[in-house]
């Protein structure tokens, strides 16, 4: 039997009977309702509102949590969704994460009961869109220095600052802001509120001319003495740990999305050499492309049974910060890699939007960067394997 060029060693046969109906569920709309249109969106340089209860209405919104509306499924079931979101576009699979993994988690696992039942079944069916407010300006990989402050006031609370790099803000119905909180009035450091983007004082500023991740709305969220009722505290998260664990999810399904944009890249590399003749021949039948193309099936192989190691973690309670920061460098770093060598292949058409390719190279570009640099996952790993940290 010969191998499915897209999955040499069959990896998709370790899904469950659930999980494979998710891939082809998510995989079939794709075909049908993204992919056509994607092109456009990173021309126009955004995703229509209305696709987030299309989401909604499959199941992707926050499908790894249980209640309120979420979907519950496997790890496993949310990595394939993610996977099949990104082989369209990492900014698509940005909206998906930054609602399920970032505002969604947050809210359902540091929140109140009364604010998960507020907000968690809109956000769940798409009616609501939620945003994750942590970066700013000067605090990215060193998010301990964020300026955002948030003070006591009576029984309210008062923010003030600026959020930077925000996806979906500009779509947002609701913000999770995280801020330093002042010790003297018997707080503990950082906190997290759920902040309605309708407030006085809220601003959205949309982040144009971007070069990558054109299919994903980004904004600036600026928070100017923004008066929030007592009940808008996460009343779990203490500390920058709980922001962090918010990354964690987050990070899990990029270690999967970039499985599909990879083998998106690849697909469409092996296509176009076996059309392309040069030479009185098919470009396929040169032992250089062929190598170029044997190197791509294996790492693409390699990428999908790290993430699928990774889900079997997950799911049995055993996945670390520091399995998913090595995860996450390996995989993006295959993913780029992938894409820029099959460019190569289709040649001046490779520059073109009448290929996926170089749209995926400019976005994996992006997606190296957030979620955690490139560097600080080195030196997660470093810290972990020498048990000296050289962060500071």
């Amino acid at each position: 039997m010969s191998p499915d060029p897209a999955d040499l060693l069959g990896i998709d046969d370790e899904l469950s009977p659930e999980e494979r109906d998710i891939r082809d569920s998510v995989r079939s709309f794709a075909d049908a309702e993204l992919t056509p249109r994607v092109t456009k969106w990173h021309e126009n340089g955004s995703i229509p509102r209305q696709f987030a209860a299309h989401f909604g209405k499959l199941g992707l919104l926050g499908m790894h949590l249980h209640g309120y509306g979420c979907a519950g499924v496997s790890a496993i079931g949310y990595g394939v969704a993610c996977r099949e979101l990104e082989a369209v576009d990492s900014g698509i699979r940005s909206f998906v994460s930054t609602q399920g993994s970032l505002a969604m988690f947050a809210i359902h696992r540091w929140g109140s009961e009364q604010q998960k039942r507020s907000w968690l079944p809109s956000l769940a069916s798409g009616e609501s869109v939620g945003c994750f407010g942590l970066t700013e300006h000067d605090a990215g990989s060193d998010p301990g220095r964020m300026r955002t402050r948030a003070i006591r006031d009576g029984e309210d609370w008062v923010l003030d600052g600026v959020k930077m790099w925000i996806t979906n803000g500009p779509l947002a119905d609701v913000a999770v802001v995280w801020a330093q909180t002042d010790p003297a009035q018997g707080n503990r450091g950082v906190r997290g509120f759920v902040v309605p983007t309708d407030l006085p004082g809220v601003t959205v500023n949309e982040i144009g001319r971007k070069l990558s991740l054109r299919a994903s709305a980004t904004g600036e969220l600026v928070l100017d003495s923004v008066r929030l009722p007592a009940d808008a505290l996460l009343p779990e998260g203490y500390g920058l740990s709980a922001p962090l664990s918010c990354l964690n999810e987050a990070r899990f399904g990029i270690v999967w999305g970039v499985v599909g944009a990879a083998r998106a890249c690849y697909q469409a590399a092996l296509s176009y050499a076996g059309e392309r003749e040069q030479f009185g021949r098919s470009i396929a039948g040169f032992q250089l492309t062929q190598r170029k193309l044997a190197d791509m099936a294996v790492s693409v192989t390699q990428a999908s049974l790290l993430a699928m190691r990774l889900g079997r973690l997950k799911e049995a309670g055993r996945l670390t910060p520091v399995r998913i920061s090595a995860g996450k460098l390996a995989n993006v770093r295959a993913a780029l890699e992938i894409a820029r060598t099959a460019r190569t292949i289709l040649g001046g058409n490779g520059i073109t939007l009448e290929y996926p390719v170089l749209r995926h190279v400019v976005n994996l570009e992006t997606v190296l960067t957030y979620e955690g640099t490139e560097e600080m996952h080195e030196l997660s790993i470093g810290k972990a394997i020498t048990g000296v940290s050289a962060f500071r």
